[in-house]
């Protein structure tokens, strides 16, 4: 079973390390020396300073391999799997799933918490720093029923396109393979390979990092580099294409992360580190040369993420951990599978629409009325503003916005409007039509609105509810009671247990059909939200304890990752049970585990930084925001993850 047990043994961590170094000395590397791909990763030098590899290789000195690119995921539990090898099990239609506990109506219930939308967006900016199974060629594409009478949308394609991740080779059990390094270590900006990264410095593309100069490649304003910006873009880095740019690939942004093009909040805080690094990048000594300004302030970088992570966003979500005691290399840092395929996604809080301020000044109505032109609301001036709302479907893969709103707007905006509470309640942005674009009968886009009926505006179904499921039994992970038991939890009874209802039957209604209640759209109607005006509770009528119950029969038969939407949150935290548990020992692993961690008081790395060049890496997020942006200090928050913060 992969992962580490986030126990802390100074005895046997310190004859661990003491071996390693040994092991080091006998195979012919100086003591402290980084195991390297090349000059990106300088080796530990007089001054005291290490940079870690860029694809994780090296951390753990004893096991160099723990933790890198291109290697199976970690295990929590055992898999999963129909045939004991590789089949995924069966269990009821995701999609069909999704209409009867995931559809929200148009509903957005929000944090409980006072949790901002920078919940979301910082985890998926962390999650692709540490975990991107590789793509497989597999189909195994998920049924639509075009006549389920909970269905509400038209899908022209006929059914949910879905592609099995790719098998680990060699392996007699499917296992699926973490294509970036495990560690928390800046991948997002940097990659992990020398040739992405030579693309994304300043200087030529010749094979030779020596000559590069120590910035990322921005352009004149301050924002990524398209595919296009050396000239060819078929020779740039490879990145994901969705929705609008298939059609226009070499408009794709470039960055360490091949999904930075995902959703402009995600496109807007890759552009904001980039101008980090090289905000630090211009506080060094010239003196010092390219290489060496480059990987100081890529260290730095690393460690911010981690300072604002830790201090930040995982207590912003309730997740409290012990006390840090230091490095202990016996501890496991992988990514593990359960974690990256289920505990981590929290598909339910994110926003079906992206809002912020602007000055009134800042568009030119040629500009106001291409962004009318795509389904993008702009109030009437107030105050000297005007208020931009996206639908986040029109936000997909949109990196033109970026460049035209400013990422000010952007970061500014998510830290003063609540987060979607995380449950089973999913917008049908991503629901239903996740990377889609209007249909060819939609001639006013400005009636496409994340308040409108979206079923009159799509004729493709893409459902991100369905597919978490269907990962789920992709990857083997086991069903929702075994996980629970992995991760060291009691076994839950009944379904109202799971969800914390006090009913799982449904009423006797003569709204509701008594011989088949699930294919009654009458069972999602909603009966009360509370509080009024700002809802985080609704009241339906039936209990999802009551649907789980008609769909899966018992308990033990629920897909993993619905289970833990279903539970009540812990009293402090926007998470249940299970994913807190999933989170704690995931997040302890990938502190404990790393030899370059920010707080480490073995590697003096950060202290000599400080002390010498006067940069310090222990920045809460807003800093982050004003020192790289026009945004006025004060005006956002201290605390961006929390409303008033």
């Amino acid at each position: 079973m992969g992962g580490g047990n986030g126990s802390y043994m100074p005895g046997q961590a310190l004859l661990a390390l003491a071996l390693a170094l040994a092991s080091l000395v006998a195979s012919g590397l100086p003591v402290g020396a980084e195991i390297h791909q090349g000059p990106e990763a300088a080796a530990a030098e007089a001054t005291g300073i290490t940079i870690p590899s860029l694809d994780g290789r090296g951390n753990n000195v004893a096991r160099p391999r723990q933790g890198q690119a291109a290697r199976p995921y970690a295990r929590m539990a055992p898999r999963a799997y129909a045939d004991g090898s590789g089949a995924m099990v069966g269990g009821p239609a995701p999609r069909y799933v999704s209409n009867r506990i995931f559809a929200d109506g148009g509903l957005n219930l929000f944090s409980e918490q006072d949790t901002t939308q920078w919940a979301w967006v910082w985890g998926q900016f962390l999650d692709h720093a540490m975990g991107l199974a590789q793509g497989g060629t597999e189909a195994a594409n998920l049924d639509f029923d075009a006549s389920d009478p909970l269905e509400q949308f038209t899908n022209d394609l006929g059914s949910i396109g879905f592609r099995r991740d790719a098998a680990s080779p060699g392996g007699a059990v499917r296992e699926q393979v973490n294509t970036v390094s495990s560690y928390l270590d800046a991948w997002n900006v940097y990659g992990g390979t020398s040739e992405r990264l030579e693309w994304l410095r300043e200087g030529p593309v010749d094979a030779n990092l020596a000559n590069n100069g120590p910035h990322l490649l921005l352009d004149a304003d301050g924002f990524l580099p398209r595919r296009s910006e050396r000239g060819n873009a078929a020779t740039a880095p490879t990145m994901d294409l969705q929705g609008r740019l298939r059609a226009t690939p070499a408009n794709a942004t470039v960055a360490g992360d091949v999904r930075a093009n995902e959703n402009i909040a995600l496109t807007t805080v890759h552009t904001l580190f980039a101008r980090e690094h090289n905000r630090i990048v211009d506080l060094l000594p010239a003196t010092l040369g390219d290489q060496r300004r480059f990987d100081l302030a890529r260290r730095v970088v690393i460690a911010e993420q981690q300072y604002i992570t830790y201090r930040e966003f995982l207590p912003a979500m309730g997740v409290n951990l012990p006390a840090y005691r230091g490095y202990d290399p016996s501890v496991n840092a992988r990514i593990a599978n359960e974690f990256a395929t289920v505990g981590f996604r929290a598909h339910s809080m994110v926003h079906g629409g992206i809002s912020g301020a602007v000055g009134v000044d800042d568009l030119s109505p040629e500009e106001k009325a291409a962004l009318a032109a795509q389904g993008i609301a702009i109030s009437s001036p107030e105050f000297g503003r005007i208020q931009v709302t996206i639908p986040l479907h029109v936000g997909f893969a949109n990196p033109d916005l970026v460049e035209v709103l400013g990422i000010d707007m952007i970061l500014d905006g998510l830290a003063h409007l609540r987060t979607y509470a995380n449950d089973t309640e999913i917008d049908d942005q991503l629901r239903s039509v996740l990377f889609q674009v209007p249909g060819p009968g939609v001639t006013d886009p400005s009636q496409c609105q994340d308040d409108d009926d979206l079923t009159l505006c799509f004729t493709g179904v893409v459902d991100l509810g369905a597919i978490d499921i269907a990962r789920g039994r992709d990857h083997g992970i086991p069903r929702y009671n075994d996980l629970r038991e992995a991760y060291g939890l009691p076994r839950i009874t009944s379904f109202t247990q799971l969800t914390g209802e006090a009913t799982d039957q449904f009423p006797v209604d003569p709204a509701i059909d008594p011989d088949n209640p699930l294919d009654d759209p009458n069972i999602l109607d909603v009966i009360s939200v509370e509080p009024p005006g700002d809802a985080q509770r609704v009241v339906r009528r039936t209990t999802v304890a009551a649907r789980l119950r008609a769909i899966y029969g018992t308990v033990d038969q629920v897909d993993a990752f619905v289970g833990m939407q279903a539970e009540p949150h812990l009293a402090t935290s926007d998470l249940g049970q299970l994913q807190a548990a999933m989170w704690r020992k995931q997040f302890r692993a990938l502190r404990d585990g790393d030899r370059f961690f920010h707080a480490n008081p073995g590697d003096r790395s950060l202290h000599v930084i400080r002390q010498r060049y006067g940069i310090d890496h222990r920045v809460t997020l807003s800093a982050v925001i004003e020192r790289n942006t026009d945004v006025a200090p004060g005006t956002i928050p201290t605390d961006v993850f929390k409303l008033g913060g």
